[in-house]
């Protein structure tokens, strides 16, 4: 049974075995990565980092007990007079389509506006990204507008959708 969860410290091998299984899947949405990229040792150094205060990310998985389908992560919080972040997201080739990222969304949501008090979560999509944009408007998330050549993904400038969520417009899960 899948459920949503922190990623642990412990979670290394698993989010390793997860993205060296979607390199393909998710190459046409990331940044050009270094081979050793999703190394498990490289994981074990970016989750130990993680953990250190003050922190300014957090990752949530869909997972079960012998592995990770899905992340969804809050970066670059800030608190302050911003109070928002980033949100980011993928999910494994075979479970798309599920119906399975809403519920681990709105699990890393409301742990950013109730436990970090956030006022307001970004996320931004490439306009060609259709399941992602659909995913965004379920979640309530609206259109800011269009950054030109906003990220290099794939070795490519692109356009993105900037989308945000403001706290007062959060649908805590039931």
């Amino acid at each position: 049974m899948m459920h949503a969860r922190p990623v642990y410290k412990t979670d290394a091998a698993k989010l390793s075995d997860y993205f060296t299984r979607n390199q393909s899947h998710f190459q046409r949405w990331d940044p050009l990565r270094p081979v050793n990229f999703h190394s498990v040792a490289n994981w074990q150094q970016r989750l130990n980092h993680l953990y250190t205060e003050p922190r300014t990310e957090y990752w949530f998985a869909l997972a079960d007990a012998e592995k990770i389908i899905a992340h969804c992560a809050l970066s670059n919080v800030v608190q302050g007079p911003f109070q928002a972040c980033y949100m980011g997201y993928g999910i494994d080739a075979d479970y798309q389509g599920r119906g399975l990222m809403p519920n681990l969304c709105q699990t890393a949501l409301a742990f950013g506006f109730q436990r970090l008090s956030l006022h307001r979560v970004m996320a931004n999509y490439m306009p060609h990204n259709l399941r992602s944009g659909a995913l965004l408007a379920r979640l309530g998330f609206e259109k800011e507008g269009l950054a030109k050549e906003y990220l290099c993904i794939n070795g490519e400038w692109q356009d993105h959708v900037l989308t945000s969520l403001l706290a007062r417009h959060f649908n805590a899960p039931r």
